[in-house]
């Protein structure tokens, strides 16, 4: 489904881009889009994929502080320089792999809901009120 999807967003972009037809046609077309644009079902998968950033975005800050203060605590702990160090370090580094499959997983939802949007956007089945083809 991701393939269609960028097809689709593809070839219009490209049509808008490389239109010879001149600004009509390119009012037209953004006539159309923004009439898909304020479609109850967009605007409801927007609100969520706004809310889902808000929520992403406020936790990241707290993840990053959680790791920062382990980092601390590890570097200040007894022992020689080097173990303070060894320590610290391997703390950074499991922190870091905490926080890179975080934002893996948050990447994905984001971009299932993206192409959440763009399906429901393109559906043509009776379902939403247009008809079949």
């Amino acid at each position: 489904m991701r393939g269609k999807a960028g097809l689709v967003v593809g070839l219009a972009v490209g049509y808008v881009l490389g239109s010879r037809a001149g600004r009509e046609r390119y009012e037209q077309i953004k006539t159309q889009w923004l009439k898909v644009w304020n479609l109850d079902p967009v605007q409801e998968q927007v609100g969520k994929v706004k809310d889902f950033a808000k929520s992403s975005a406020m936790a990241l800050p707290s993840t990053l502080w959680d790791s920062a203060v382990k980092v601390g605590k590890a570097a200040s702990t007894k022992g020689t320089a080097g173990q303070r160090l060894d320590a610290a370090l391997k703390v950074s580094k499991d922190n870091a792999d905490d926080v890179g499959t975080a934002a893996k997983t948050s990447a994905k939802a984001a971009k299932d809901a993206v192409e959440d949007l763009i399906d429901e956007a393109t559906d043509d089945t009776p379902a939403n009120g247009r008809g079949g083809a």
